[in-house]
């Protein structure tokens, strides 16, 4: 169906009813606000029953703490900033989107997008399409706001149906939300709940940001390929071919100013490359340490610091491109740049605020500790293969993502639970993490709940008046089966070959290490 209004079917029913369910939970922050509550309750009732178990490393008792008690409620009291400043994803996501702040001001990741879809073959169209909305990602969620009304047109300017075009794009930014050829804002804002939740069973456990990166990488092709295949061959079917919309839908060329911006930004590019090269492949680089020999070891620096280079290489290549396209002249318009990137973060610090509490809490009880040596002695009973568990954690989140939208704070509520739970059971943080982003990217598309949903739909009905929540599930289900499907199974693959997911990011872990 395309124009036609078609009676309701049974998903659509059923994904209704998803809706309604998910419209009834509160807030994320007043639902981080409740779980807090909760985790207070939670303690005393702990105490009451004398719930205890043995630290795997030290062997010592682990009984819970009662926060409900006087040290308890004076902890709380004490720790309600601290507990916000130090929390681990805050930092690195406003650092890294103060850079991405200036690229997107100045019009540099715009002009990318435009002069990748603009210069696609039509047979190469939806491939294209496809891997840019995946790369999009790395500038935070541009994607949805830029590139999916821009596919939609781009395909009326090809005689194809716009609908496909926002289908094709939608799938690359929402359902490949995980995948990218280089690191985005989304990897250091998950690292940081990893890392938190890793130290509930070893404190002085690190997760990088690029803990991921081999395998998204590997990720990227294969989500442009699955896409194009359901594009074309499944979708494609119910948007035939033909003049939609208005009729007066185009896209515009880039002018010689923004011609000259990308020669600029190019040449930003190509200098700090140069640079990174410079301190990280030399003996005595700046950004390795001298004299180490382990490879891994020897770039920590450089790894540890992938926020600073997002930070930078947004600030300068956007500058750079600014000055040439005439988009930036002065030091107020960088500062500009930067001041709105922040404007879009209010209620992202909200939100933050309440769920840096809820961690805090959640870490100070032990009851992380606890549910985790427990769930992890049932796990080990149950017996179960490590790639059959770790699959059925990629379709739990994939459920859970249907009621709860957001990554970060479903992360959040996932992580402090079952990256201890994996530890005992001898998985990594970073192998826990990559089942996460698979399972949580490739229902984005059908899920109600997610923040952009809305806006997808008001993209459609430019085309297609009538359409609604039921118009995109039944166009996203079948971008959504086999994603899960394709996904999952690159992912047993990986695990079961004993790739590496990531630089120094391990498979397995050892509790009594």
């Amino acid at each position: 169906m395309s124009t036609d209004t078609a009676p309701r079917t049974a998903i659509d029913r059923f994904l209704s009813i998803v809706e309604r369910a998910g419209n009834l939970l509160p807030h994320p922050a007043t639902l981080f606000f409740l779980l807090t509550i909760f985790v207070v309750v939670a303690s005393y009732v702990a105490g009451l029953f004398e719930l205890s178990v043995l630290h795997p490393k030290t062997g010592e008792p682990v009984v819970p703490v009662n926060l409900l008690s006087v040290d308890g409620l004076q902890r709380i009291m004490g720790g309600l900033v601290t507990n916000f400043t130090s929390f681990a994803p805050l930092g690195t996501v406003l650092v890294a989107l103060i850079g991405i702040g200036v690229a997107e001001h100045s019009g540099f990741i715009g002009a990318c997008l435009r002069i990748v879809v603009l210069n696609a073959p039509r047979f190469l169209l939806t491939p294209i399409v496809v891997f840019a909305g995946v790369m999009s990602n790395m500038a935070s969620e541009i994607g949805y706001v830029l590139l999916v009304p821009l596919s939609g047109l781009l395909y009326v300017a090809a005689g194809r149906h716009p609908i496909l075009g926002i289908a094709a794009a939608f799938a690359g930014v929402s359902g490949g939300y995980s995948a990218n050829l280089l690191l985005g804002t989304i990897d250091p804002l998950l690292s940081g709940l990893s890392q938190e939740a890793a130290r509930i069973i070893d404190p002085a456990y690190t997760v990088s940001p690029a803990a991921n990166l081999f395998f998204m990488q590997a990720s990227t092709p294969v989500i442009t390929l699955l896409g194009w295949f359901v594009t074309e061959k499944i979708v494609a079917r119910r948007f035939p071919d033909g003049q939609y919309g208005k009729g007066d839908e185009k896209i515009d060329p880039l002018s010689q100013a923004e011609k000259r911006g990308l020669l600029y930004a190019g040449i930003a590019t190509v200098a700090l490359t140069a640079l990174v090269l410079l301190g990280t492949v030399p003996q005595n680089g700046a950004l390795r340490i001298a004299g180490e020999t382990d490879l891994l070891k020897a770039l920590a620096p450089f790894l540890h610091g992938i926020v600073a280079l997002i930070f930078v290489a947004g600030a300068l290549v956007g500058i750079a491109y600014g000055v040439g396209a005439g988009t930036i002249k002065n030091d107020s318009d960088v500062v500009k740049g930067m001041s709105k990137s922040m404007e879009t973060l209010g209620s992202y610090l909200v939100l933050v605020f309440f769920a840096a509490q809820f961690v805090a809490l959640f870490n100070w009880t032990q009851l992380g500790l606890i549910f985790a040596v427990e769930g992890a002695e049932f796990l080990k009973a149950l017996g179960l293969p490590k790639i059959p568990l770790l699959l059925g954690f990629i379709l739990l989140t994939a459920t859970v993502n249907l009621a709860m939208g957001s990554a970060s704070a479903k992360w959040a509520l996932m992580a402090p639970v079952f990256i201890p739970m994996f530890m005992l059971l001898g998985y990594s943080p970073e192998v826990t993490q990559t089942a996460y982003r698979v399972g949580d990217s490739v229902t984005n598309i059908i899920s109600p709940m997610m923040s952009y949903f809305a806006l997808i739909i008001a993209f459609l009905q430019r085309y297609e008046p009538k359409a609604g929540i039921g118009t995109v599930i039944a166009t996203m289900i079948p971008y959504s089966i086999v994603f899960l499907i394709g996904w999952s199974t690159l992912f047993a693959i990986w695990i079961f070959m004993g790739w590496p997911l990531g630089p120094g990011a391990p498979l397995t872990y050892a509790p009594g290490a």
